[in-house]
């Protein structure tokens, strides 16, 4: 380094190289060398040295393990490949399940499986560049998440620097699961409750609230650890997700111990009940196993539908059961106006948690359990998170408890409750119910929608009830009232101009966050992108049929119904108007598909052998197709595979087009997908 001492350089480069030594040491191994004393001052040199020679300070360095200046927001990041949720079984046939479907989209070869430990945990992306780590972000939605590395290189057991013989290996991604051990947690619940802070509901609430805290010195005190699960490189060819865990391990990850590479799917299954006995014995929360199949050649192959891989899964294990009283049964309101029953319980403490509040679904579930105010109950956490009433222990049941009535009318509101037919929710169809306005305001400004910052539960309540915002059209005339929000308690000029130029920039977000964030019932983030990517506008998509909507890939009789009945409401016509003419984006930017098979909609069926089924339709949209999932007469073209089903048929009646798999290769022709 030009103008400093070369001895200097040397002995900042040697003092990193222990300290990461003993950081692997101490927090991936367990097997200290050195006492806390002698690390400390091993770390206070350093710092004193760099703070002494700033331009020799490096990204890699453990210094950053302290924590540095508090950010006021994480940027959003996109995810290289998605970081889908997998889907779950609950039982021993829906994993032989799971076995059949892959061996059939794969009949002739031969399959292994990676058995890991299901993490309670969150979920993190970890990217290195020539082995520095660059980037850590969250899930998010799967697409996008948040960058949040300033707090990533806060945990000791995330190499900051990789060491690999194999130079390939420096560049890549690492996807893990940041969680709490038990006895940690409870440590810094006891130490909150003594300073007269709030303590934590469970380890994994703990962990996920403490990476989106804005200050990374505080993440530094939390005793938050990663688990590594995953490995991508795009420099080098990796043959066994197995053999990945190994390699994670080497680069200095802590990973799952306990994973098995099983080569029939009753190794698989034994492997899960083992560990549903075994749970309890380990030091952290687990709510099942995940299966993998083990090639990523083969994962490849077998792709991903919507939200989930078809190559892996996750085995739940069985609920976790108590016994308490049930108080009251009171009603939510939700944005859409659904109704639902909750249980209001005396607190009990269920599988690492205080449990106070359980679903109870809805009318029907209450009376096919008859479950009554003042019964002793039996609550569960479906698959180790969400609690719910399973039973009714009726011989302890009150002498004077008398069977639940489902009110008739809103409790938000008092408007007549509906329950349409073929459904077993009731619906407050009141479009201005106040509890409707702000949940659904709410979402229209959470981060995954319209990213309004400052626009949170507290403002919304705010702006509700001062009667500024009705709907989600009013916030795009609240810059007409800047002067009476300035007057408003505790809201100052700045805070009210923050609060409008972030709902000015709103008008920017795309198409599909807008379709999103409108709140149509079933229409997650996922399904407004298939949305907007098959209906370039929001006058095209008002105007679709129930059959139109049903003929594209991955939309369900249920989404299309909703879709439908939403378009057909006067209110919410109204607000799509305003907010049309308030300059939101109700047109994909997208340009206009071209290739051969452009203008032209595919439907498949029967099994392909030269692809599966995610690349052939990756084919076809490469050369400006479009893919739907039923047939239609609004399709052109029927691809066959093996064992075709009653599609073809049906397409026989309508006199659509047939190919083959050899005329669908002779059409795409050197296409890859």
């Amino acid at each position: 380094m030009k103008g400093i001492d070369p001895a200097i350089v040397r002995k900042v480069e040697k003092l990193r190289k222990e300290l990461r030594h003993h950081d692997y040491l101490y927090y991936v191994l367990a097997e200290p060398k050195i006492s806390d004393e002698e690390y400390d001052k091993l770390m206070r040199e350093l710092q004193a040295l760099e703070a002494q020679y700033p331009e020799l300070i490096t990204p890699d360095s453990p210094t950053h393990r302290v924590g540095g200046v508090p950010t006021k927001e994480f940027p959003t990041v996109t995810h290289d490949v998605p970081m889908l949720s997998l889907a779950n079984a609950y039982s021993e046939e829906e994993i032989r399940d799971f076995d059949r479907r892959v061996r059939s989209l794969l009949p002739r070869e031969s399959i292994k499986f990676t058995c890991e430990l299901k993490f309670d945990g969150v979920s993190l992306s970890l990217r290195y560049t020539e082995g520095i780590l660059t980037l850590g972000a969250t899930r998010g939605d799967g697409t996008q998440g948040d960058d949040i590395t300033n707090n990533v290189r806060t945990i000791r057991t995330i190499p900051l620097r990789l060491e690999a013989s194999d130079s390939a290996l420096l560049d890549c991604e690492v996807r893990g699961e940041v969680i709490m051990f038990r006895k940690d947690f409870e440590k810094m619940n006891q130490e909150r409750e003594r300073a007269g802070e709030k303590v934590f509901i469970n380890p994994r609430n703990s962990a996920a609230g403490t990476l989106k805290l804005q200050d990374s010195k505080i993440v530094t005190t939390r005793p938050l650890k990663f688990y590594a699960y995953a490995l991508r490189s795009e420099r080098k060819k990796l043959k066994s997700h197995y053999e990945n865990l190994q390699t994670l391990k080497k680069l200095g990850f802590v990973v799952d111990e306990h994973a098995k590479l099983c080569n029939t799917i009753d190794d698989v299954i034994e492997h899960w009940k083992r560990w549903e006995g075994k749970r309890d014995e380990l030091p952290f929360d687990i709510d099942g196993i995940v299966v993998k199949v083990d090639s990523p050649d083969q994962q490849e192959k077998l792709g991903a539908i919507a939200k989930s891989p078809r190559w892996s899964l996750a085995a739940k294990f069985a609920s976790r059961k108590a016994e308490t009283k049930l108080r009251e049964i009171r009603l939510q309101v939700g944005r859409v106006g659904t109704i639902t029953p909750v249980a209001d319980l005396e607190p009990v403490f269920l599988g690492g948690t205080t449990v106070s509040r359980a679903s109870l679904y809805n009318e029907d579930y209450i009376r096919e359990l008859d479950i009554r105010k003042g019964d002793t109950v039996i609550v569960e956490r479906g698959g180790d998170v969400i609690p719910k009433v399973t039973a009714v222990i009726k011989e302890k049941r009150p002498r004077n408890a008398t069977p639940f009535v489902f009110p008739k009318k809103c409790p938000e509101c008092g408007s007549q409750l509906i329950r349409m037919q073929d459904e077993a929710n009731y619906f407050c169809d009141n479009y201005e119910c106040p509890k409707q306005v702000r949940e659904r305001i709410e979402h229209w400004a959470y981060r995954g929608a319209m990213d309004i910052p400052g626009l949170g539960e507290a403002i919304v309540d705010r702006l509700v009830s001062e009667k500024f915002a009705k709907n989600i059209a009013d916030l795009y005339d609240l810059h007409k009232h800047k002067a009476k929000l300035c007057e408003l308690e505790r809201w100052g000029e700045k805070s009210v101009q923050n609060l409008l130029d972030g709902i000015e920039t709103s008008k920017q977000k795309p198409y599909h966050r807008v379709l999103y964030a409108l709140g149509i019932r079933h229409v997650g983030a996922g399904v407004a992108q298939v949305l907007a990517d098959h209906f370039s506008s929001i006058d095209k998509l008002k105007k679709a049929t129930q059959e139109e909507l049903e003929a594209v890939y991955e939309i369900g009789p249920k989404i299309a119904e909703s879709i439908v009945r939403f378009f057909k409401n006067r209110k919410h016509l109204e607000i799509i108007h305003r907010l049309q003419n308030a300059g939101i984006r109700f047109e994909s930017d997208k340009k206009k598909a071209s290739g051969k098979l452009a203008g032209k909609t595919f439907v498949l069926t029967g099994a392909l052998t030269t692809f599966t089924r995610e690349q052939a339709k990756e084919a076809i949209e490469l050369l400006g197709g479009r893919v739907a999932s039923s047939v239609s007469k609004n399709v052109d073209v029927l691809i066959i595979g093996e064992e075709a089903g009653s599609k073809l048929e049906k397409a026989k009646k309508l006199g659509i087009e047939l190919w083959d798999e050899k005329k669908f290769i002779s059409m795409i022709g050197k296409t890859k997908a």
